[in-house]
């Protein structure tokens, strides 16, 4: 029987034709790095404002949209370290759960407290929910879980101060992700219990 696909892939996958839809329908210039922030409204990038006068569609399709190909290129290469090793450990269906709920508690985050006017595209708040996945699991996996949380509380630390100290990254939508992804997985996963440590 031919083993399933791999979630992850799935996602990556996903995010790249989204890019290409961005690149052959809206127009954007591949070599230039971007679109107008225009094009990326009309695209269904995530706009809060835009969402309180009802075109909650942006909640989700702003996920899967970037703003060029270092973007994109980015977050694909973080969704495919961080995805694969969640999916291993949760499994296929919790990933794409955890990351479906990340990617939603993202953008409510985003469209709450951004400003109403921001325009906010990328895979990133749903990756940061799985960082906050990872952390979860490490938590829920006792004494080998709490290594893996200090092996990454480094990267989760230079991740936190990239996204407060660069300009026009979505901190609603880091944090958010990061949060929602945290708890939903404290919910979702349970460690099999040969694998607890105390």
């Amino acid at each position: 029987m031919r083993r399933p696909t791999p979630v992850t892939t799935v996602l990556i996958a996903a995010n790249l034709a989204a890019f290409l839809y961005e690149l052959r329908v809206v127009g954007m210039d591949l070599l230039a790095g971007g679109g107008s922030l225009a094009a990326l409204v009309s695209a269904g990038a995530l706009v809060p404002e835009l969402v309180r006068q009802g075109e909650y569609w942006r909640l989700v399709t702003g996920a899967f949209l970037h703003g060029g190909v270092l973007h994109i290129a980015v977050n694909m290469y973080s969704l495919y370290v961080l995805g694969r090793f969640v999916e291993v450990v949760a499994g296929s269906r919790r990933t794409a759960t955890i990351y479906a709920i990340s990617l939603v508690g993202s953008s409510l985050a985003v469209a709450a407290f951004a400003a109403p006017g921001e325009v906010t595209v990328g895979a990133s708040g749903a990756i940061f929910g799985l960082f906050g996945a990872l952390f979860a699991m490490g938590l829920k996996l006792g004494r080998p879980g709490m290594r893996l949380v200090r092996a990454n509380l480094g990267i989760l630390l230079i991740n936190l101060v990239f996204t407060f100290a660069a300009p026009g990254i979505s901190r609603w939508g880091h944090v958010g992700g990061l949060v929602v992804g945290f708890v939903a997985t404290l919910f979702i996963y349970q460690p099999p219990q040969t694998l607890v440590s105390t």
